[in-house]
Parts: C-alpha cells; structure tokens; sequence
C-alpha cells in the first residue's frame, strides 16, 4: 500500500522540500512526512505534481524508460500555426538531439486562477494555448519545443501525468490516493526460484 500525493505546484515554488535561498518549496504547502517528488516541475511551471512514499512508485512513475506520457497546457506567445503544430506532432531535433513524436493540438484558455504575476497583456498582447502530450522528460523540454517552432511558452501548466490528473485542485491543494499496488519484487524472486 502506498501513499500518493497529488499536489498543484504554484508558480514559483520548487519542487524540493528545502532552500538555501528562501525560495518558496514544497513544504509551505504539504506537511507528510516520508515522501518525495516523483520527477519535477521548473520553478517556474505550474501544476501536477506527484509525490509519494513509496520509492519503487516514484521509479514507475518518473523513469523515462516507463514512458508515463505527461499532458501540459502552454500559452505561448502568439497564436501557433498549423505549420508549428505538425513539426510538434512529428518530433523536432533540439541541441541534445531529436524529440519523440509529441501529441499536439490548439485549446481554448482552460479553467485555471489567475497567474500571480499574471502575463502582461501590454508585452504580450496576443497568445495562444495548446495542449501538448510528451513521453519523455528533458529538462525544460516544452519550452524549448515551442520556442524552436517559433512561439515561445508564457505559461506552463502540467495537466496530467499519466492516468493522474490536475482536476479542480487550485494553487497549492493537494489529494492523497491510497494506491494497493503488488510489490515490485515479488515477481523478480518468483523467476529467480523458478530457475
């Protein structure tokens, strides 16, 4: 059995626990004791974020060889063309090498609070969300996507990590799930002892 957290990570908070510089971290929003981010979202990215007991959970969950597809909504600055889109759909090559394949598609400005400081609307007088779905995590990977197609992320905000998502929880809530999951080593002594 094992614990998961699902908490809406604020814009600006890190996503550790502690910080020698006085930057807002996890711990002003959830006190459990025992449990760690299972991968991360940049300091200034917004959204889901699970955490957990549980290190067999976290490998599951943040190894890229699990391929947990994650969903985000970027406003980007400017409204994102059809050409842009099919370069996001087909995978790109950034400077540590070519992207997979992303799921990509134009979406209204989802039910989400207000940004504090929100964008401003005088240096960034049009924008445009997307939803876009990767498989894989590189540091800082949709911005730099959308940036490379010519529409650089104002905002970004992970909707989901797999079968996990966001909902209806506001900056700085969170939910736990009891997850009843079978031991990760139980299968791997049922093969050794077969042998």
């Amino acid at each position: 059995m094992s614990q998961l957290y699902l908490l809406h990570k604020p814009y600006r908070v890190l996503s550790q626990f502690r910080d020698d510089r006085g930057r807002a971290t996890l711990a002003d929003y959830l006190r459990a004791k025992g449990v760690y981010p299972a991968g991360r979202l940049d300091y200034d990215s917004e959204g889901l974020l699970l955490l957990t007991d549980d290190g067999g959970l976290i490998h599951r969950i943040a190894h890229p060889r699990h391929k947990q597809p994650k969903t985000y909504w970027a406003q980007l600055e400017g409204e994102i063309d059809d050409e842009a889109l099919a370069a996001l759909r087909q995978g790109i090559t950034l400077n540590d090498g070519p992207t997979r394949p992303a799921r990509a598609r134009r979406i209204a400005p989802p039910t989400v609070a207000e940004r504090t400081p929100p964008i401003d609307p005088r240096r960034h007088p049009r924008t445009g969300w997307i939803e876009l779905e990767i498989s894989e995590g590189r540091n800082r990977q949709v911005r730099r996507m959308t940036a490379h197609v010519g529409f650089p992320t104002l905002r970004l905000i992970r909707a989901a990590v797999g079968p996990w998502q966001l909902g209806d929880l506001a900056p700085g809530e969170w939910r736990r799930e009891t997850l009843h999951m079978p031991r990760t080593t139980r299968g791997k002594s049922r093969r050794r002892a077969a042998r």
